[in-house]
């Protein structure tokens, strides 16, 4: 009786603290994660999770690999994916190469500081960069799309304007 009364008191306070959260999830999927954390079971990966997903980017007989993070943004720019486009570099920090198909940037948190080896989309203008340098200004409308893992020297090396096939690694 004492174990079923302190799970439904847990219960009233984890739903009381969820509703007084800025939060834009629903009351059930809040009592449906308070239940799971409740009987400790291991986490499902979602199934429109993306945060194991890769993607190359290939340009002059050299390459870079991107794991991407998982953003509505992210998504966004998977689903254009194979892609060819053409880069050309920007104020000596980074590569940038404007989508002809915008990416929706709702429900994604922008304003982050970029850093070497960032690959991003910059909303105002509709455009990819990829970030070969950081950076020490902040804007609201940058949204990291993910970071390199592999070839940031390629990226950086490459001079004047140049074209990349874009796709995601098969595994």
């Amino acid at each position: 009786m004492k174990k079923l009364l302190c799970l439904s008191s847990i219960l009233v306070i984890s739903a009381a603290l969820a509703s007084c959260g800025n939060n834009n999830s629903s009351a059930i999927d809040r009592d449906h994660n308070a239940s799971d954390h409740l009987n400790r079971e291991p986490k499902q990966p979602k199934e429109d999770s993306i945060s194991d997903t890769r993607i190359k980017l290939t340009f002059n007989n050299k390459e870079a690999v991107v794991r991407m993070y998982d953003n509505p943004t992210s998504k966004n720019f998977l689903a254009q994916l194979p892609l060819t486009i053409t880069f050309e570099d920007y104020i000596g920090k980074e590569k940038i190469s404007i989508l002809q198909k915008r990416l929706s940037a709702d429900d994604v948190q922008a304003g982050d500081l970029s850093k070497k080896g960032d690959f991003a989309y910059y909303a105002p203008w509709g455009n990819v960069a990829i970030f070969y340098k950081g950076s020490e200004d902040a804007t609201n409308d940058l949204i990291i799309l993910g970071q390199i893992e592999s070839g940031k020297e390629n990226v950086k090396n490459i001079h004047g304007d140049f074209t990349v096939t874009i796709e995601k690694v098969t595994e």
